[in-house]
Parts: C-alpha cells; structure tokens; sequence
C-alpha cells in the first residue's frame, strides 16, 4: 500500500481533485494502514449509537455521534466534543455508514481548526448492492478490516 507519505499524497489529491476543504479522502484499507502506521492518529466514527450497536464498531475508534437517531438532529456539541478527545495538531479520519456524514465532519473540523482532517471514503457498509444491502460492495467491512459486533 505504501508509506505513510505515499497514501496521504493519495489522499490529498483526491481532495484537490474534489474541491474540498479538508487534507484529503482515504479508502477504507488506507485509512487501516495510516493508523497502523501512526499510532497517534484517531478514527472518529460519527454514526449514532444504534447503528454502532446494531452494525458494528471499530475498535479503538473514538465515538463522536455527527445527528441524533431517530429524528436526524445534528449534534450541537460536535466540535467541542471533538475538542476533548483529540489533538487538533494530529491525524483525524473521520467514518460513517456510507462516506457522507463523515465528510461533512471533516469540513467542520477543517473549518473548526483542526490541522489533519481526512474523509473515509465509502464508510463502514459502504454502498447499497441492487437489492438495497450493505456491505458487499464496498467499505470497511467488505475490506476485512477490523470491527466487531456491537
């Protein structure tokens, strides 16, 4: 996959290509690889609670809920929650079901301050196949990557 130099070049290509306003996207596997290869950096997972203990979880993922199930409602306290459990100077990934919310997470961070804010592409169940199921496409579990059940 590469260095940690390589897959953050990546990355941050994309998201020139994109017009976005944070460091860059990661597919799922390097977004693994840049954790492994960075023991600092944080997976922030912004699904809401029930789609954690009914999908799955990352381990050591930090849990920061970007809306409120069942209504939607955004999370007010996004940023200062963010603020509290991680260093504005390091590595953010940001992850949800399918790539969306995270990437609205990462824009505020970015806007917010936050130095290193990067999108995971595809999320954890990534698209929906032609019968409207997730997770054989693609995305952090079609990957193999590590999660367990809620």
């Amino acid at each position: 996959m590469g260095t940690l130099s390589e897959i953050l070049s990546r990355a941050k290509q994309r998201a020139k290509e994109q017009g976005l306003p944070y460091a860059g996207c990661l597919t799922p596997a390097e977004a693994h690889q840049a954790l492994q290869l960075t023991p600092a950096a944080k997976l922030v997972d912004v699904r809401s609670r029930p789609e954690l203990d009914l999908v799955g979880k990352i381990p050591g993922a930090v849990h920061i809920e970007w809306s409120f199930y069942p209504d939607w409602k955004p999370n007010p306290d996004f940023t200062s929650q963010l603020e509290k459990q991680v260093d504005r100077e390091g590595l953010l990934m940001f992850i949800c079901r399918t790539g969306g919310r995270s990437n609205h997470a990462a824009t505020t961070a970015a806007k917010a301050g936050f130095a290193e804010c990067y999108n995971v592409l595809e999320g954890f169940e990534g698209e929906a196949d032609p019968s409207g199921q997730r997770g054989k496409i693609n995305g952090w579990k079609m990957a193999g990557l590590p999660w367990t059940h809620g």
